[in-house]
C-alpha cells in the first residue's frame, strides 16, 4: 500500500501518515503526537469486492501493523462522514483496539434520509454504533495535541473536518488543487453549502496542511498526492482559488456533477457505514444480505 509520511513541523504539530487504498482511491490517515506516541485513525477502509459482495480488512490490518511498528498507541477511531465510495472499518477497529469511535452528529439526519431510500424504517442507530457524535466546535485530545471539529457539509449534509495542530483532514470537501473539489450531488449534498464549507477551511492559517480524502490522478499527473497547504489551495485550486466567485463555483460544480455516475459501491456502502461498518444481522438461514434499492436514484 502506498504510504507517505508528513512529519511534524514542531511543537503542537502531529506526525501524519497517509495510506492509499487503490481500489477506491481513498486516503486513510494515522495521526500521532510525536511526544506521547498517542494517535488516531481517520477514514480507514473496509475492503469490499462488489462483484462477489465479499468483505475483508487487509487495509485496516496493514495500518494497525504499521502503527505497532511505530509504537503508536491508537486512542480513537474517527470518520469524517458516512462514505459513499467505500465501506468503513470503524466498528472493526473499535473492537480490535478497544477504543471509542466517532463521527459527526448529523449522521442522525443522514440515517433518516437513507432509511427512506432503503425502505428500512427500523434500521440504523448511529447513537448506538458510534461512541461519540461530534457537534461543530467539539474538541478532544490526542496525547498532548488538541483536536477540534468543524462541521463541513456540502458533499454530505453531515461531513466534518478534524483540525489537529497545524493539520486539517478535510475529507471530501476539497481534492488536490489540480482536481478542485468533490461532488455535491448525493442525497443531502449541496454545491452552495459546499462552497461555504470550503471558505471556512480556507480561512485557516495559510501554513495549515490540508489532507484530502481521495485522489485518482489526472490526465497530466500520474503521481497520487493528498497534501497541500491552505496557501496552495488559495493560489492553485482550480475550483476555489482566489478570484473565483461562489456563483461560478456552483455552476462549475453542478455541471460537473451532472456527468458523474454513482460510485459502484455506494448502495452497498451506506447501509453498512450507517452501522459504523457493521454488516446487517444474519437472517434465518445464517447468511447476511444487503438491500439494494432499484430505480430510486
Amino acid at each position: 500500500m502506498l504510504t507517505r509520511h508528513s512529519p511534524s513541523t514542531g511543537p503542537g504539530s502531529p506526525d501524519i501518515w497517509g495510506f492509499y487504498e487503490e481500489d477506491t482511491g481513498s486516503i486513510q490517515y494515522l495521526i500521532a503526537d510525536p511526544g506521547t506516541r498517542r494517535g488516531v485513525l481517520i477514514d480507514v477502509v473496509q475492503n469490499f469486492d462488489p462483484a462477489e459482495a465479499r468483505t475483508s480488512f487487509e487495509s485496516a490490518d496493514e495500518i494497525l501493523e504499521f502503527a505497532e511498528r511505530q509504537r503508536i498507541a491508537i486512542v480513537r477511531v474517527l470518520d469524517t462522514h458516512p462514505h459513499a465510495d467505500h465501506l468503513m472499518a470503524s466498528a472493526y477497529l473499535k473492537d480490535r483496539l478497544n477504543v471509542p469511535n466517532a463521527i459527526g452528529s448529523k449522521v442522525l439526519q443522514i440515517a433518516d434520509l437513507w432509511r427512506d431510500l432503503y425502505h428500512l424504517p427500523d434500521a440504523f442507530d448511529p447513537a448506538r454504533d458510534f461512541d461519540d457524535l461530534f457537534e461543530d466546535g467539539a474538541s478532544f485530545e490526542v496525547g498532548d495535541l488538541r483536536a477540534r471539529v468543524i462541521l463541513s457539509p456540502g458533499h454530505t449534509l453531515g461531513s466534518i473536518t478534524y483540525v489537529i495542530g497545524d493539520a486539517a483532514f478535510v475529507h471530501d470537501t476539497l481534492m488536490y488543487p489540480d482536481m478542485g473539489s468533490s461532488r455535491a450531488d448525493f442525497p443531502g449534498g449541496d454545491a452552495g453549502i459546499l462552497w461555504d464549507s470550503i471558505q471556512t477551511l480556507l480561512s485557516l492559517p495559510p501554513e495549515t496542511r490540508l489532507f484530502v480524502g481521495h485522489d485518482y490522478g489526472t490526465d497530466e499527473r500520474d503521481e497520487i498526492v493528498w497534501e497541500a497547504t491552505v496557501a496552495e489551495h488559495r493560489r492553485d485550486n482550480k475550483h476555489v482559488r482566489e478570484g473565483i466567485t461562489k456563483d461560478e463555483f456552483v455552476r462549475t460544480r453542478n455541471k460537473r456533477d451532472e456527468t458523474l455516475s454513482l460510485p459502484d459501491r455506494m448502495l452497498h456502502a451506506l447501509q453498512v457505514n450507517l452501522r459504523a461498518g457493521k454488516l446487517p444481522h444474519e437472517e434465518a438461514d445464517g447468511n447476511i444480505y444487503l438491500k439494494i434499492p432499484v430505480n430510486r436514484l
